[in-house]
Protein backbone atom coordinates (compact mmCIF):
# COMPACT_ATOMS: atom_id res chain seq x y z
CA UNK A 1 0.00 0.00 0.00
CA UNK A 2 1.29 3.29 -0.84
CA UNK A 3 0.88 5.66 1.98
CA UNK A 4 -0.06 9.75 0.83
CA UNK A 5 2.80 11.16 3.42
CA UNK A 6 1.33 14.80 2.78
CA UNK A 7 -2.37 13.73 4.77
CA UNK A 8 -1.34 13.16 8.63
CA UNK A 9 -4.66 12.35 10.43
CA UNK A 10 -2.24 12.59 13.83
CA UNK A 11 0.63 14.33 14.29
CA UNK A 12 2.52 14.09 17.33
CA UNK A 13 5.62 16.60 18.18
CA UNK A 14 8.21 15.93 21.01
CA UNK A 15 5.74 14.28 23.68
CA UNK A 16 6.74 14.73 26.82
CA UNK A 17 5.40 13.18 30.13
CA UNK A 18 6.50 12.67 33.66
CA UNK A 19 5.36 10.89 36.44
CA UNK A 20 7.05 12.41 39.19
CA UNK A 21 10.82 12.04 38.66
CA UNK A 22 10.47 9.72 36.14
CA UNK A 23 10.04 9.91 32.98
CA UNK A 24 7.50 7.64 30.72
CA UNK A 25 7.67 9.39 27.77
CA UNK A 26 10.26 12.07 26.32
CA UNK A 27 10.36 13.77 22.72
CA UNK A 28 8.28 11.38 21.21
CA UNK A 29 7.13 12.50 17.27
CA UNK A 30 4.66 10.22 15.51
CA UNK A 31 2.69 10.31 12.56
CA UNK A 32 -0.30 8.42 11.47
CA UNK A 33 -1.03 9.10 7.49
CA UNK A 34 -4.69 8.97 5.82
CA UNK A 35 -5.37 5.42 5.66
CA UNK A 36 -2.82 3.72 6.86
CA UNK A 37 -2.30 1.34 9.85
CA UNK A 38 0.28 1.71 11.87
CA UNK A 39 1.23 -0.41 14.77
CA UNK A 40 3.01 1.01 17.85
CA UNK A 41 5.30 -1.94 19.96
CA UNK A 42 7.80 -2.12 22.57
CA UNK A 43 8.40 -3.95 26.01
CA UNK A 44 6.33 -3.20 29.23
CA UNK A 45 6.73 -0.28 30.48
CA UNK A 46 7.93 1.25 27.06
CA UNK A 47 5.21 3.92 27.39
CA UNK A 48 2.70 2.79 24.95
CA UNK A 49 -0.10 3.20 27.20
CA UNK A 50 0.87 6.73 28.37
CA UNK A 51 0.84 7.62 24.89
CA UNK A 52 -2.32 6.54 24.28
CA UNK A 53 -4.26 8.50 27.10
CA UNK A 54 -2.06 11.50 25.48
CA UNK A 55 -3.22 10.72 22.15
CA UNK A 56 -7.19 10.03 23.42
CA UNK A 57 -7.01 13.08 25.99
CA UNK A 58 -7.16 11.18 28.95
CA UNK A 59 -3.83 13.04 29.82
CA UNK A 60 -2.54 16.09 28.89
CA UNK A 61 0.94 15.52 28.31
CA UNK A 62 3.80 18.46 30.14
CA UNK A 63 5.31 18.87 26.70
CA UNK A 64 4.73 18.54 22.74
CA UNK A 65 1.68 18.99 20.56
CA UNK A 66 -0.83 16.92 19.16
CA UNK A 67 -2.97 17.37 15.94
CA UNK A 68 -5.55 15.87 15.12
CA UNK A 69 -7.13 15.80 11.27
CA UNK A 70 -4.98 19.37 10.63
CA UNK A 71 -6.18 20.88 13.41
CA UNK A 72 -3.81 21.61 17.03
CA UNK A 73 -5.64 19.47 19.53
CA UNK A 74 -3.23 19.41 22.44
CA UNK A 75 -5.37 21.03 24.86
CA UNK A 76 -8.82 19.54 23.83
CA UNK A 77 -10.69 17.27 26.19
CA UNK A 78 -11.20 13.62 25.42
CA UNK A 79 -15.07 14.43 24.75
CA UNK A 80 -13.95 17.31 21.91
CA UNK A 81 -11.10 14.72 20.28
CA UNK A 82 -14.27 12.14 20.08
CA UNK A 83 -16.08 14.77 18.64
CA UNK A 84 -14.05 15.46 15.97
CA UNK A 85 -13.40 11.79 14.72
CA UNK A 86 -11.08 10.14 17.27
CA UNK A 87 -12.29 6.76 18.92
CA UNK A 88 -10.71 4.33 21.01
CA UNK A 89 -10.50 0.60 22.53
CA UNK A 90 -9.17 -1.10 25.35
CA UNK A 91 -6.88 -3.12 26.61
CA UNK A 92 -9.55 -4.43 29.19
CA UNK A 93 -12.94 -4.83 27.18
CA UNK A 94 -15.76 -1.83 28.36
CA UNK A 95 -18.74 -3.06 27.01
CA UNK A 96 -22.15 -1.91 29.02
CA UNK A 97 -23.36 -5.47 30.13
CA UNK A 98 -26.33 -5.08 30.97
CA UNK A 99 -27.34 -3.77 27.29
CA UNK A 100 -27.63 -5.74 24.08
CA UNK A 101 -25.17 -5.62 21.44
CA UNK A 102 -26.79 -2.99 19.39
CA UNK A 103 -27.94 -0.57 22.17
CA UNK A 104 -23.75 -0.90 22.67
CA UNK A 105 -23.12 0.27 19.57
CA UNK A 106 -26.76 2.79 19.82
CA UNK A 107 -24.85 5.21 22.41
CA UNK A 108 -21.78 5.53 20.74
CA UNK A 109 -24.18 7.79 18.54
CA UNK A 110 -26.45 9.24 21.55
CA UNK A 111 -24.48 12.68 21.56
CA UNK A 112 -25.53 13.31 17.77
CA UNK A 113 -28.86 13.79 19.33
CA UNK A 114 -32.41 11.81 18.93
CA UNK A 115 -32.85 12.15 23.10
CA UNK A 116 -35.25 14.27 24.38
CA UNK A 117 -38.25 11.59 25.88
CA UNK A 118 -41.83 12.58 25.63
CA UNK A 119 -41.04 16.54 24.64
CA UNK A 120 -39.21 15.69 21.42
CA UNK A 121 -41.74 13.36 20.46
CA UNK A 122 -43.72 16.13 20.65
CA UNK A 123 -42.27 19.09 19.24
CA UNK A 124 -40.64 16.89 16.28
CA UNK A 125 -41.62 13.24 16.09
CA UNK A 126 -40.13 13.55 12.19
CA UNK A 127 -37.14 14.56 12.86
CA UNK A 128 -36.90 12.39 16.10
CA UNK A 129 -37.95 8.98 13.90
CA UNK A 130 -36.02 9.76 10.81
CA UNK A 131 -32.80 10.11 13.01
CA UNK A 132 -33.33 7.24 15.25
CA UNK A 133 -33.91 5.12 11.67
CA UNK A 134 -30.60 6.08 10.47
CA UNK A 135 -28.65 5.77 13.33
CA UNK A 136 -30.39 2.21 13.89
CA UNK A 137 -29.31 1.68 10.08
CA UNK A 138 -25.33 2.13 10.76
CA UNK A 139 -25.74 0.06 13.30
CA UNK A 140 -26.72 -2.63 11.59
CA UNK A 141 -24.50 -2.15 8.97
CA UNK A 142 -21.56 -2.24 11.31
CA UNK A 143 -23.04 -5.68 12.78
CA UNK A 144 -22.86 -6.71 9.38
CA UNK A 145 -19.30 -5.92 8.71
CA UNK A 146 -18.58 -7.39 12.08
CA UNK A 147 -20.33 -10.62 11.95
CA UNK A 148 -22.50 -9.50 14.67
CA UNK A 149 -25.70 -9.33 13.12
CA UNK A 150 -27.01 -12.85 14.71
CA UNK A 151 -26.17 -11.50 18.38
CA UNK A 152 -27.75 -8.16 18.10
CA UNK A 153 -29.97 -8.73 20.74
CA UNK A 154 -28.57 -10.42 23.40
CA UNK A 155 -26.65 -9.09 26.44
CA UNK A 156 -23.16 -8.05 26.27
CA UNK A 157 -22.32 -9.13 29.60
CA UNK A 158 -21.08 -13.07 29.56
CA UNK A 159 -19.94 -12.68 25.98
CA UNK A 160 -16.69 -14.69 24.56
CA UNK A 161 -13.75 -12.53 25.15
CA UNK A 162 -13.28 -12.87 21.07
CA UNK A 163 -16.77 -11.92 20.40
CA UNK A 164 -16.88 -9.12 22.80
CA UNK A 165 -13.73 -7.24 21.38
CA UNK A 166 -15.53 -7.49 18.33
CA UNK A 167 -18.90 -6.04 19.74
CA UNK A 168 -15.86 -3.06 21.23
CA UNK A 169 -14.40 -2.35 17.77
CA UNK A 170 -17.93 -2.55 15.94
CA UNK A 171 -19.36 0.27 18.41
CA UNK A 172 -16.47 2.54 18.16
CA UNK A 173 -16.84 2.14 14.43
CA UNK A 174 -20.20 2.95 14.35
CA UNK A 175 -20.01 6.85 14.67
CA UNK A 176 -17.40 6.81 11.73
CA UNK A 177 -14.29 7.58 13.11
CA UNK A 178 -11.45 9.39 10.75
CA UNK A 179 -8.68 8.04 13.78
CA UNK A 180 -9.03 4.79 15.64
CA UNK A 181 -7.10 3.37 18.67
CA UNK A 182 -6.72 -0.31 18.97
CA UNK A 183 -5.51 -1.06 22.66
CA UNK A 184 -3.91 -4.83 22.32
CA UNK A 185 -7.04 -5.77 20.15
CA UNK A 186 -5.37 -9.53 19.64
CA UNK A 187 -5.35 -10.11 23.55
CA UNK A 188 -7.29 -12.95 24.72
CA UNK A 189 -8.14 -13.93 20.98
CA UNK A 190 -7.68 -17.51 19.33
CA UNK A 191 -5.64 -17.63 15.84
CA UNK A 192 -8.94 -17.43 14.03
CA UNK A 193 -10.54 -14.58 15.68
CA UNK A 194 -7.06 -12.48 15.76
CA UNK A 195 -7.66 -13.36 11.43
CA UNK A 196 -11.20 -12.06 11.84
CA UNK A 197 -10.41 -8.82 13.52
CA UNK A 198 -7.15 -8.49 11.67
CA UNK A 199 -9.36 -8.61 7.90
CA UNK A 200 -12.00 -6.34 9.55
CA UNK A 201 -9.40 -3.50 10.59
CA UNK A 202 -7.72 -3.96 7.16
CA UNK A 203 -11.05 -3.51 5.36
CA UNK A 204 -11.55 -0.58 7.41
CA UNK A 205 -8.48 1.10 5.87
CA UNK A 206 -9.35 0.15 2.03
CA UNK A 207 -13.30 0.18 2.08
CA UNK A 208 -13.32 3.63 4.51
CA UNK A 209 -9.79 5.24 4.29
CA UNK A 210 -9.84 5.21 8.47
CA UNK A 211 -6.81 5.89 9.75
CA UNK A 212 -5.43 2.98 12.61
CA UNK A 213 -2.57 3.17 15.38
CA UNK A 214 -2.71 -0.31 17.24
CA UNK A 215 -0.50 -1.44 20.35
CA UNK A 216 -0.19 -5.33 20.39
CA UNK A 217 2.12 -7.55 22.26
CA UNK A 218 1.44 -9.95 19.39
CA UNK A 219 4.14 -8.95 16.90
CA UNK A 220 2.73 -11.33 14.26
CA UNK A 221 -0.78 -9.92 14.15
CA UNK A 222 1.17 -6.96 14.43
CA UNK A 223 3.70 -8.11 10.91
CA UNK A 224 0.30 -9.00 9.18
CA UNK A 225 -1.76 -6.54 9.38
CA UNK A 226 0.11 -3.16 9.65
CA UNK A 227 1.70 -0.70 7.15
CA UNK A 228 4.56 0.51 9.37
CA UNK A 229 5.22 0.01 12.74
CA UNK A 230 6.34 2.46 15.26
CA UNK A 231 9.17 0.89 18.21
CA UNK A 232 9.05 2.65 21.35
CA UNK A 233 11.92 1.92 24.17
CA UNK A 234 12.07 3.41 27.42
CA UNK A 235 9.58 6.30 26.28
CA UNK A 236 11.52 7.02 23.24
CA UNK A 237 11.23 6.51 19.95
CA UNK A 238 13.56 3.46 18.81
CA UNK A 239 12.79 2.85 15.38
CA UNK A 240 10.25 3.40 12.63
CA UNK A 241 9.97 1.30 9.64
CA UNK A 242 8.26 -1.01 7.58
CA UNK A 243 7.29 -4.34 9.01
CA UNK A 244 10.02 -6.32 7.08
CA UNK A 245 12.43 -3.37 7.91
CA UNK A 246 11.53 -3.57 11.80
CA UNK A 247 12.21 -7.30 12.04
CA UNK A 248 15.48 -7.21 10.77
CA UNK A 249 16.58 -4.00 12.65
CA UNK A 250 19.06 -5.21 15.27
CA UNK A 251 18.56 -2.15 17.46
CA UNK A 252 14.75 -3.29 17.76
CA UNK A 253 16.03 -7.36 18.27
CA UNK A 254 18.17 -6.41 21.04
CA UNK A 255 15.93 -4.00 22.98
CA UNK A 256 12.29 -5.30 22.22
CA UNK A 257 12.85 -9.18 21.40
CA UNK A 258 15.54 -9.55 23.69
CA UNK A 259 17.78 -10.99 21.26
CA UNK A 260 21.96 -9.53 20.52
CA UNK A 261 22.52 -8.98 16.77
Amino acid sequence: MTVDIKNKALDLTDIGVRFGGISALDGVSLQLYEGEICGLIGANGAGKTTLFDVISGVRLADRGKVQLNGQDATAWSSHRRARSGLRRTFQRVQLFGWLSVEENLLVATEWRGGNGGVLADLVAPIARRRLENERRQRAGEVLERCGLSSIRNERAAGLPIGTARLVELARALVDQPSVLLLDEPASGLDHGEADRFGDIVRSLRDDEGTSVLLVEHDVGFVMDNVDRIVVLHLGRVLATGTPEEIRNNPAVAEAYLGVSA
